[in-house]
């Protein structure tokens, strides 16, 4: 069978995390079947309702948010969000008709995919954490194929309807190649002296922004230089200390990098909350890494990520209340140790997978049996 102008629903969000793969699968699509038509579906109020036009979507809302995990009065209107973005959910499939339902995992991810079940659409879920969330493993069963990230899912997915695809990433951040010199002028860095990039997140993390602030001097007096991607509220805190020792040319705090081919480049040590898509940009790039997991993520899924890594000898970890103390001790220990590093590098190629979105999208169009 084919189809001339395919239509597919995306849905899902809430995060970079989330939003970013869900764009890239999109923009695969797009190259695959230049007459598709994609619309998206989010939270209202998430960060998707912006982020997706700007990419050139078009996006439709749903009243909905997640349970919080403590005793909380939001939590009496689930329910009644979840009830009203089912329906809102099956209008909006019934009305545009796509041929395909993809589920990339955020709020509004369940109710859409749960209301293509109920109409019988052919359903795909992307699933970039190591350890399944909530509603996909609800679902697992229902849907006609889940796109993995990491090996061995198959105890929480039928194993005929999983495939190991990696995790889409964005092409402008991974494209690292030949870049060093441009990334270390860049940040107005050395040649010489080693470079550790830290990120913690768009909104930065304070645990390992005040593990930096508490050991600056320990830093400086290593040599070692430093791009701090701090977020918008650490930013004027860490400029100010970084001011106030004279250390300047060494520490270098941004509150956001929009460069982040240039920052890959001319790191030699990454330290790295543990999320799905900054684990994946970091196996692409091939640089050895620290994370320290966020302790409140779902599940606990940052550090069940973390440790897929951990455990095969391509990454260090470090828990988040113990940064202020082991992690300036972490990072000298593995920058002089370079045959470490170079055995975390060859095993972080395992782990690596380029073309997540090229094989995410193939898998869709399998599923809807269209030629090309």
């Amino acid at each position: 069978m084919s189809l001339k102008q395919p239509k597919i629903v995306i849905s899902g969000g809430g995060t970079g995390g989330h939003i970013f793969p869900a764009i890239a699968i999109a923009d695969a699509l797009r190259r695959k079947l230049p007459t598709c038509s994609v619309l998206f579906i989010g939270a209202k109020g998430r960060m998707e309702m912006q982020r997706v036009p700007l990419a050139g979507y078009e996006i439709k809302g749903l009243w909905i948010s997640g349970i919080q995990r403590s005793l909380s009065l939001h939590n009496l209107s689930f329910p009644v969000k979840l009830v009203s973005s089912l329906f809102r959910a099956w209008a909006i499939l019934k009305s545009f008709k796509p041929d395909l339902v993809i589920g990339v995992g955020g709020y509004a991810s369940g109710p859409t995919l749960r209301a293509a079940i109920w109409l019988r659409i052919p359903t795909l879920i992307q699933e970039q954490n190591s350890f399944p969330g909530i509603t996909n493993k609800l679902l697992g069963n229902k849907v006609d194929k889940i796109c993995v990230a990491y090996e061995h899912m198959e105890q929480w997915f039928p194993p005929q309807k999983t495939k190991l695809t990696g995790n889409p990433l964005r092409k402008e951040a991974v494209d690292v190649a030949g870049k060093r010199t441009e990334g270390l002028k860049f940040f107005m860095l050395e040649s010489n002296l080693p470079v550790v990039l830290l990120i913690g997140g768009s909104q930065g993390a304070r645990a390992l922004n005040q593990a930096v602030e508490q050991n600056l001097s320990g830093i400086a007096a290593s040599g070692t230089q430093f791009i701090w991607q701090t977020g918008e509220s650490f930013f004027d805190k860490a400029v100010a200390s970084v001011e106030k020792m004279g250390y300047q040319h060494l520490i270098k705090p941004v509150v956001f990098i929009n460069r982040m081919d240039l920052a890959y480049a001319c790191a030699d040590l990454i330290i790295s909350r543990a999320g799905a898509m900054a684990i994946s940009e970091i196996a692409v790039i091939g640089k050895p890494a620290i994370f320290i997991p966020l302790p409140t993520a779902a599940e606990n899924h940052q550090m069940k990520n973390a440790r897929r890594l951990s455990d095969a000898g391509a990454a260090s970890i470090i828990e988040n209340h113990l940064a202020s103390q082991q992690l300036i001790p972490e990072m000298l220990r593995l920058l002089n140790n370079p045959e470490q590093l170079n055995r975390m590098m060859a095993q972080l190629a395992r782990f690596a997978i380029a073309d997540a979105d090229e094989q995410i999208a193939a898998e869709a169009i399998k599923l809807m049996s269209y030629e090309h």
